[in-house]
């Protein structure tokens, strides 16, 4: 249906309820109400979720500008306690990306405000924007405290009995930080991880995790997300361009900004802050615009101590371990150095005591894929090898693991899939709910005439 129809039917139900003698309904209220519509179960929640965002906003891909965007016209809904620029390749000082959104937000704060009292002050929201770490963890998966790191703990030892979400938009390295420096917080955080292609820039951090905090409550959505902006009705307004040019652009400063990111919607790491908006963030098997989950399987890490070929088959997703024991040595007073090289990106090798180097990698879709390690030692440089990475089989989610009481993941139903990734469709169905939702939001921006 197009979308100022789906509005509609939630403006005649509204008007449906004043005639029966319900008290005059708020906009927030009335966007509850909305959402109490929405079958994927998207109802206001009794009570605040209080939420950190980790994002690489800088990094290579424009979709968390978009989603920061989301974020802040819907930031009356949540209790914002921190926004944290993690860990992304060359691109350093990330933090500056969230400054400059939140002095945008600030230009539309006076609408916003007019609209729910609700909506945090710019200055706040300065002041909670925090510095993550720069580089990527090397093998041990941890390394140095981070301004990030540092306030991720302090957030979770707040004297306040509801869990804190930790909504991790890129790497994966402050939370790992976070969870080496003080274990104890594990009991008070909540995470929703979009992993996927996030993974693989910081899998020894991940790889960490999985090792040595199990029982961490953590959502990993490596393909669900995708949902967002792939599948379900791509139709009119419905469709990615198409809703940008008709209910983002001229909706105040933030929908000018948004218009200037892409002319489309892609805003991937959105489902994991529309999860909370729903009736049942504390459960992942049910449906909401955010997506529906399983429990997760054992953690899937293959382990190659000899140059694979394509007829080795790994998970999709997975963590995969090469070792190679070059013969030879550097030049006097040179520094080995080595990297693998995977789909024209570098990915750091790690040496060992004995001479040996260890490469990690996390495959992000299926394909077979072709590495070479590129190194400044002789009988290192120039090696080869490939794989195969497949989905995992469906019948992986009949064999929850016990390791992993409380990680879940994409479902591998084969009905909500398309033909690459999992999960998508639990988020796609509700297209028309989740994009009328941001739509309505956005025209909380505009200027409203005497």
């Amino acid at each position: 249906m197009p979308l100022k129809r789906a509005n509609q039917f939630s403006y005649r139900f509204l008007r449906t309820v004043l005639l029966l003698g319900a008290c005059a309904l708020s906009d927030t209220n009335a966007q509850a109400v909305g959402r109490s519509l929405n079958t994927a179960g998207a109802v206001a929640v009794s009570a605040r979720q209080r939420v950190v965002v980790s994002s690489d906003i800088g990094g290579t891909d424009f979709d968390d500008f978009q989603s920061f965007v989301h974020l802040l016209v819907h930031a009356d809904e949540f209790d914002l306690e921190g926004l944290v620029a993690s860990p992304y390749g060359p691109a350093r000082k990330r933090v500056q990306n969230i400054h400059k959104l939140v002095d945008i937000y600030a230009r539309d704060y006076p609408n916003l405000k007019s609209q729910s009292a609700l909506y945090p002050t710019p200055e706040y929201l300065h002041s909670i924007a925090k510095q993550g770490g720069a580089d990527a963890a090397d093998l041990r998966g941890w390394g140095k405290a981070t301004e990030g790191s540092n306030w991720i703990i302090q957030c979770a030892h707040r004297d306040d009995p509801r869990p804190l979400w930790l909504l991790v938009w890129g790497g994966i390295d402050d939370l790992a930080q976070a969870l080496h420096d003080d274990p104890a917080i594990k009991a008070r955080l909540r995470v929703y991880y979009i992993g996927g292609p996030n993974k693989k820039w910081s899998v020894c951090a991940y790889d960490y995790i999985t090792r040595e905090h199990p029982d961490l409550w953590i959502i990993e959505n490596n393909s669900t997300y995708r949902g967002w902006f792939t599948g379900g009705n791509q139709t009119g307004d419905f469709e990615n361009t198409a809703f940008v040019q008709s209910h983002i652009q001229g909706r105040g400063a933030l929908g000018d900004y948004f218009a200037t990111i892409a002319p489309k919607i892609k805003m991937g790491d959105t489902p994991s802050l529309v999860y909370l908006l729903g009736a049942n963030p504390a459960d992942p098997s049910k449906d909401s615009w955010g997506g529906r989950f399983v429990r997760a399987w054992d953690r899937p890490r293959t382990v190659f101590k000899q140059p694979p070929d394509s007829e080795d088959v790994v998970e999709t997703y997975s963590v995969v371990e090469f070792h190679y024991k070059p013969s030879g040595s550097c030049d006097p007073g040179v520094t080995p150095t080595a990297s693998l090289v995977v789909d024209k990106q570098e990915f750091p090798g790690f040496i060992q005591a004995d001479g040996a180097w260890i490469f990690i990698f996390s495959p992000k879709e299926t394909k077979t894929w072709v590495y070479v390690i590129k190194s400044n030692l002789p009988g290192l440089n120039g090696k080869t090898g490939s794989f195969t990475s497949l989905n995992p089989d469906p019948e992986r989610a009949a064999h929850p693991s016990s390791r992993y009481p409380d990680w879940w993941t994409d479902t591998p139903e084969q009905a909500c899939a398309d033909d690459r990734y999992q999960g998508l469709k639990t988020i796609s169905i509700h297209r028309e709910e989740f994009l009328g939702d941001f739509a309505a939001r956005m025209e909380r921006c505009r200027e409203k005439q005497p």
